[in-house]
């Protein structure tokens, strides 16, 4: 796969350099108040890919950035539950402690001897 992806830039590489050899040639654009520029074709289709490209993947980090956030918020939330479901029950007041295997779960009630 990564021979593919190195194939492909190389290739596009390429095709932008031929494209920039073959048209290096000044265009003229006019600005405001008769203001004129000349700026070679290369260039002015780099700043135009780059004018549509830039804010859109600003765009898109910016909503995969809160949606890991946001991933990593539930994930947190889902192991405090799970740290939750489980629990042992308190030890007696006489400092004795609780028999191994003593565990209550949420989803087990507890045995009738031991409801409060």
């Amino acid at each position: 796969m990564n021979f593919l992806k190195t194939l492909f830039w190389i290739v596009l590489s390429a095709v932008v350099v031929l494209f920039s050899i073959n048209n290096w040639l000044p265009v003229t654009v006019s600005l405001w108040g008769g203001l004129e520029a000349d700026v070679k074709k290369p260039i002015f289709a780099l700043f135009f890919f780059l004018l549509g490209f830039v804010p859109t993947i600003v765009y898109y980090r910016t909503k995969a950035w809160r949606l890991s956030k946001r991933l990593n918020t539930v994930a947190r939330e889902l192991a405090d539950e799970r740290g939750m479901k489980k629990f042992r029950a308190p030890e007696p007041a006489g400092g004795e402690p609780a028999p191994t295997g003593d565990e209550l779960t949420l989803d087990t009630p507890a045995p009738d001897g031991q409801r409060p």
